[in-house]
């Protein structure tokens, strides 16, 4: 259900707090809640790793349209809705039925998974990598069969490869760690986490701020690090909103070329999860960064093995999700 079409629904007299949080869509039942809330926990998971995106966990599963729509619904009816104190008709305009699962499973990730990805990703790079490259892999073809017309999208998909291809290929920096610039790292990020293919982690590299956000997720109870993810999460959730509606209004209008530039982004970025990677300290003044640089695999061994095994266990396991997902009855239809 798109948001122009619950616009005009409102409340009855009377109606309770419990029936304007279910008046709008989502799961009807806590097993259905718990599986979009799975989901969430998924789609947490991989917005932490550099170079994958949430946003291709929500197309695996089937919930892209509905992510946009619900992220949607805070227009400027529920606005107004706000500022005349009717909270019971924002309750029953918003999507919140379907979000506050989703967001309770990405937050759990986003705080129980954050040193995970830290000590995995610098104790075991290429089989973490390798995973992900299959996973990604898989994804590129189950987004790509949604292009219905490749005589236009063909162009659109080699944009959106190129243009990918050469972003994750830039050196990250370093930037303040002032409120304003926080606040901006929250609202551009936000919105490559709900791309396909381009990573919001690695949007915060480019700006300097992965270490500095992922930091204080390992420790929110600080008062300092509660502050800086308090104005993030602002500048996150502004920026949601207004770019969420301008995608929702790309794949309504012009589907086919936005989903041919969506599949483009996730292929151009799979130059960021190449497992095989030779990482070198670059000196910038009094800064260092490091910068990887893609390699063929040092020895064909049982390393190696292990890799390309890591890998066809990616491609498996997206293509059974993705079978399991659009099977009536079963997860596609979760969260609805």
């Amino acid at each position: 259900m798109h948001t122009n079409e619950i616009e005009t629904i409102t409340p009855k007299h009377g109606i309770s707090w419990k029936e304007a949080y279910q008046a709008g869509p989502g799961p009807s039942s806590l097993n259905e809640a718990a599986i979009l809330a799975l989901k969430g926990f998924c789609m947490g998971t991989a917005d932490i790793i550099p170079g994958v995106s949430g946003g291709t966990i929500a197309f695996i599963m089937g919930i892209y349209d509905k992510l946009l729509e619900a992220i949607a619904s805070f227009d400027m009816v529920f606005l107004k809705h706000i500022v005349r104190f009717n909270i019971k008709s924002a309750l029953t305009h918003a999507h919140l039925k379907f979000l506050l699962p989703m967001v309770i499973g990405i937050g759990t990730a986003l705080l129980s998974t954050a040193g995970l990805m830290h000590y995995l990703l610098h104790e075991y790079p290429e089989p973490t990598w390798s995973l992900f490259f299959g996973l990604i892999g898989a994804s590129i073809v189950i987004v790509g069969k949604k292009i219905t017309n490749w005589s236009t999208g063909s162009l659109f998909l080699v944009l959106g490869a190129i243009g990918a291809y050469f972003l994750v290929g830039m050196i990250p920096r370093t930037t303040p760690e002032t409120w304003w610039f926080v606040f901006l790292s929250g609202s551009i990020a936000i919105c490559a986490m709900i791309l396909p293919g381009i990573s919001g982690s690695f949007i915060l590299l480019l700006m300097g701020k992965y270490l500095y956000i992922t930091g204080a997720l390992k420790n929110p109870v600080d008062v300092k690090n509660l502050l800086t993810l308090i104005i993030f999460a602002c500048g996150a959730l502004l920026g949601i909103i207004i770019f969420s509606r301008f995608l929702n209004y790309l794949l309504d209008n012009y589907r086919n070329a936005t989903m041919a530039l969506l599949t483009g982004f996730m292929a151009g970025a799979m130059r960021k999860i190449w497992p095989w990677q030779h990482v070198e300290a670059l000196v910038s003044g009094n800064t260092t960064v490091n910068v990887t640089t893609n390699v063929l695999p040092r020895a064909f061994d049982r390393s190696f093995a292990l890799d390309i095994g890591l890998i066809i266990f990616g491609l498996a396991l997206v293509f059974l999700l993705e079978y399991y997902s659009r099977t009536p009855g079963r997860l596609a239809h979760e969260g609805e």
